[in-house]
């Protein structure tokens, strides 16, 4: 199959094999139809499966080629980080027809530009929801025009940390839109609230959801709290890893990590929350270029880092959630290559372990080195039997005295 087949007009077509997008890929034949059909849709796919383009391409063909003069914003794309709102610019400047203009907001960044920009009326904004309600109050932006909604890691953008915001911009959006909602992982929870805000949607499922990569080996080191950092840099200088990305739970971890590491003589670099958005860029273009070779990060870089050569993913911190864990490793093994993905874990964390296992349905690998605390991992607990089935009628317990 190729992209003419899908219904894309001829000369968007041309432009994806200009890109080198050569063949469709499955999240992509199956739901690139559907949007141009103007239906909702809830998808979900791997982490590297094309997912942007799976909703970028039939919105603007669907667009087309407006006439000069005839500006009006009617795609509103939601993303939970910047890197990510970053990320789909991209391609939506690199897919567009000449005349759709495309625009990002978000934070961290100066209100000036982008108070000119959308003045100009783009036909497609991007949004991370914070920055959006911020020119909301200004009076910056007027949503009545939308008729295509995406909320893209869409199971991120409905958690409770963004769902008071999402509600806000939702009753600000026409009734009468099309709704897409895509992403790696969809719990039972985060569907019914999407489906408040969706017609009659369509489902599309490439992959069991919160499935990992198939091109992803999976390992677990179970270690002692006290040995992470020595067993972490046990691996970057004895594995020679390549380019690594490694998450912590929180950004005070992440500038510890990162810290330890340049004083070992890593080329690393961090981002998170607290980091200002020219630094995130310059940590992320000096890991891309290979001026770095360790980039620590929190969850804002588990979803919108799109580099190829991404060889390894350790998790330093275990995830809070299952769900994200999915995310993390999905910055590695990404469009057909390989990847590895460590996870280092306590006796206490073994819970958290077992969790994600149950999420994705696969046992990960695990690795005992005695010299940093490593321990077998318990026998799951059976459950026991009711008392009473193991009781005669005639038992009496002896009462106490």
């Amino acid at each position: 199959m190729n992209f003419n087949e899908l219904g894309l007009h001829s000369s968007l077509a041309t432009r994806c094999e200009t890109l080198g997008f050569e063949t469709p890929t499955p999240i992509q034949q199956q739901a690139i139809p559907i949007v141009l059909s103007g239906k909702d849709l809830i998808a979900t796919a791997e982490t590297g499966t094309g997912k942007t383009a799976a909703f970028v391409l039939p919105i603007v063909n669907k667009l087309g080629k407006p006439k000069k003069g005839q500006n009006r914003t009617t795609v509103l794309i939601l993303t939970p980080t910047r890197e990510l709102a970053s990320q789909i610019h991209v391609a939506c400047r690199d897919m567009a027809m000449d005349a759709i203009k495309c625009v990002s907001i978000i934070g961290g960044v100066g209100y000036g530009p982008q108070i000119e920009n959308l003045r100009r009326q783009p036909h497609i904004l991007i949004a991370t929801p914070g920055r959006l309600i911020d020119h909301i109050e200004q009076g910056n932006v007027d949503l009545s025009t939308i008729d295509t909604l995406v909320l893209d890691e869409a199971d991120r953008m409905l958690d409770m940390g963004f769902l008071p915001a999402m509600k806000r911009i939702v009753k600000m959006v026409s009734t009468k839109r099309q709704t897409l909602l895509f992403s790696a992982t969809m719990s039972n929870d985060i569907e019914k609230i999407a489906s408040t805000m969706l017609s009659d949607p369509e489902y599309v499922a490439v992959s069991r959801r919160g499935n990992a990569s198939a091109n992803i080996r999976q390992m677990a080191y179970p270690v002692d709290a006290q040995s992470k950092m020595p067993l972490l840099l046990d691996l970057l200088e004895r594995e020679g890893l390549e380019r690594v990305l490694v998450f912590t739970r929180t950004k005070r971890g992440a500038d510890r990590v990162a810290h330890i590491l340049e004083k070992r003589d890593h080329k690393s670099n961090r981002i998170h929350g607290d980091r200002s958005q020219s630094q995130r860029q310059s940590a992320l273009k000096a890991f891309k270029a290979g001026h770095t070779n360790v980039l620590v990060a929190t969850d804002v870089a588990s979803r919108g880092i799109d580099i190829d050569a991404v060889s390894h993913v350790i998790n330093y911190d275990i995830p809070e959630l299952p769900e994200d864990y999915v995310h993390r490793i999905g910055r590695t093994g990404r469009a057909g290559k390989t990847g590895k993905a460590i996870t280092l874990f306590t006796l206490a964390e073994e819970h958290s372990m077992r969790a994600i296992e149950r999420l994705t349905g696969q046992a990960v690998e695990r690795v005992v080195l005695e010299d940093f605390g490593g321990y077998a991992a318990p026998a799951a607990h059976k459950k026991p039997s009711p008392p009473a089935a193991r009781r005669s009628r005639s038992f009496r317990p002896r009462r106490r005295r």
